[in-house]
């Protein structure tokens, strides 16, 4: 019968206890705060024993054997930090993660302090994991270990301050520093492009009954607005899209009158914008409209609608989150391909029970930064340094970065997907 992993309590208390761990430490008499070392993983001094902590609890709950497995430092950090803020008896006191001198979170128990927890079973197999658990943790664990997402919030300004671009990469072995030239002024050159408003391109691509009649690339910090035959108002933020005459691509002259009857319904227009780690939509007019994530090529026509555009107010339609999870997944091997583009039916319910084809407007956004990770993940990345991946992104720079580089790069803006 195989071991169960610790309750990570009870196994941190020891680890601080024990004092053996360079960075991890209690920071009071009474064991109510401690601190835990917290380097970036891309950072030019970065050493393997500053990440010692993630390691050992990636050791005791069984996530990792050394001389087995492939050492994957940003998933020992991420299931590390998942697995602490899921305890209500601890709270994160101070974050000084960014000191460039001593990178560090400072951790305190918020009840009477570690007296609460039971003492960890001191019987050990022989390798070193303890024999006892708590069932319910263990299974929360393996539900939500790779899901490390950012809570939903609503969407505020974005900031991004500058740091000093590093010069390596740790390799898989951790202790072996790897050239990573040209990753520009970021630490990150992933977080650069797709936390830059400025960066993010939206492909949009409307459909009269199945016919293409408009496909228009936008780059707007404020994001876009599909608008029909109103008068623009500019008051309004976001890039106006006007959507074309349908006179000019239909012959069909009922079909053209209810297509000016929805254009006309638009009001304000269809608005779509981004905000930290989501996409925004909101309705300005009268004209309801349904929204599905879909292949680029075709709607998910035979189930029904994610969900409708709220009048007034603003809903998240996509999430980044899961897409680079996803991603990260379909490089390791899933067969799943994330999806990245959104669909709208304007002024009709979704076709759930006909063609796509036989509605009267249909609008594709497809993020063209999007579309070209997964790209890249789909060739397997550059095959080498000297290769070299151009993202085809507005006032971006080329990226040389080999296929792991490019995964270490998915999984570290991954952890720190709260940007």
């Amino acid at each position: 019968m195989g071991t169960q992993k610790p309750r990570i309590l009870p196994w941190l208390v020891s680890q601080l206890d024990q004092g053996q761990l360079e960075g991890v430490a209690w920071l009071d008499e009474g064991h109510t705060r401690f601190r835990i070392p917290w380097k970036h993983g891309l950072r030019q001094d970065a050493q393997q024993e500053d990440f010692g902590i993630f390691q050992a609890w990636a050791e005791a709950s069984g996530a990792y054997t050394p001389g087995k497995d492939t050492p994957d430092l940003p998933t020992w950090k991420r299931n590390f930090r998942s697995a602490l803020n899921r305890k209500e008896t601890l709270r994160l006191a101070e974050d000084h993660s960014k000191d460039p001198r001593d990178p560090h979170k400072i951790y305190e128990f918020v009840t009477s302090g570690v007296g609460d927890f039971p003492e960890p079973d001191p019987s050990l197999n022989i390798s070193g994991r303890y024999s006892t658990s708590d069932t319910q943790e263990d299974s929360l664990d393996k539900l939500l270990s790779d899901m490390d997402l950012a809570p939903d919030t609503g969407p505020p300004s974005l900031t991004l301050a500058l740091e000093q671009p590093p010069q390596v990469l740790l390799s898989p072995s951790l202790d072996t520093p790897a050239p990573c030239p040209n990753l520009g002024v970021y630490e990150n050159p992933l977080k650069q492009l797709l936390v830059n408003e400025d960066e993010w391109e939206f492909q949009v691509t409307v459909f009269y009954r199945g016919c293409q009649v408009l496909q228009q690339t936008v780059c707007s910090p404020g994001g876009l607005r599909l608008v029909g035959s109103e008068p623009e108002d500019g008051m309004l933020a976001g890039q106006p899209i006007r959507l074309p005459d349908p006179a000019a691509s239909l012959t069909d002259r009922g079909v053209t009158d209810y297509v000016w009857r929805v254009l006309s319904c638009l009001g304000g227009g269809l608005a779509l914008w981004r905000a930290g780690q989501w996409l925004w939509a909101q309705r300005l007019g009268h004209c309801r409209v349904y929204w599905a994530m879909g292949d680029e090529l075709l709607p998910d026509s035979g189930h029904k609608p994610d969900g409708e555009v709220p009048k007034d107010k603003e809903g998240g339609v996509f999430n980044l989150a899961p897409f680079i999870a996803d991603l990260i997944a379909f490089i390791g091997g899933s067969r799943r391909s994330p999806r990245y583009t959104l669909w709208f039916c304007v002024g009709q319910s979704w076709p759930q029970e006909k063609p796509w084809t036989k509605m009267l407007v249909m609008v594709r956004v497809v993020p063209m930064c999007l579309r070209a990770l997964l790209d890249i993940a789909r060739d397997g990345g550059a095959s080498s340094l000297e290769n070299t991946v151009d993202l085809h992104i507005s006032n971006s720079h080329p990226l040389s970065l080999s296929s792991d580089q490019f995964k270490t790069c998915l999984q570290d803006l991954m952890e720190d997907m709260d940007f």
